[in-house]
């Protein structure tokens, strides 16, 4: 197994233990966010911010995990299921009762230094939408 892959699949292993200190930890200082269906954040203080909003609103787990790397180490794809409850009413969302979810998402990740330099997630927002409502 490379050291990416290990670095991938630590990063889900402490999503899925709710760890956010070693989550974090495996991220650059400037790490890149690219937020589903929107723009993109740039730092640590960011993401971490994300994560306490996504913490607050939603419990989540990663399931179905596979992890490709290229050749180089210094990308890599994840395609998972997420499977959640949305706990707290989120902002321009419908409301919250306990929903629970079901839902495919793709990720995309830049590596260097042994840190997560880019996180890009997507998602089918319309399809979330509708298992929520």
């Amino acid at each position: 197994m490379s050291s990416t892959e290990t670095l991938i699949l630590s990063y889900y292993d402490a999503f899925n233990r709710g760890d956010m200190q070693t989550f974090l930890g495996l991220l650059d200082e400037q790490v890149i966010h690219h937020v589903n269906q929107g723009g993109f954040e740039k730092g640590k203080p960011a993401f971490t911010a994300f994560m306490s909003k996504m913490n607050l609103h939603y419990r989540e787990q990663v399931s179905d995990l596979v992890v490709m790397i290229d050749k180089t180490g210094t990308r890599a794809a994840a395609e998972f299921r997420i499977l959640g409850t949305y706990l707290k009413t989120d902002s321009g969302l419908p409301e919250a009762r306990g929903q629970t979810y079901d839902l495919p998402v793709g990720a995309f990740f830049d590596i260097k230094n042994g840190k997560i330099t880019r996180v890009s997630n997507f998602y089918n927002l319309t399809s979330w939408i509708a298992m929520v409502s």
